[in-house]
């Protein structure tokens, strides 16, 4: 498994995190940042599965 996708899947737990945080206090900038960092999250994850393919592929 390729380091990004761990990764990736981490800081997609950590905005899922702050965003259920966010909603409960009322911080929309929370809030905001928590959805940010789940969608980096989801493209670091689209990159390590990318790699992990193509590592796949070319064996």
């Amino acid at each position: 498994m390729d380091k990004n996708r761990i990764e990736g899947a981490a800081r997609q737990a950590k905005g899922t995190i702050k965003e259920a945080v966010g909603k409960v206090t009322g911080n929309c900038d929370l809030e905001i940042e928590g959805k940010a960092d789940k969608v980096a999250g989801e493209a670091q994850s689209a990159v390590g599965k990318a790699k992990d393919s193509v590592k796949s592929v070319l064996k």
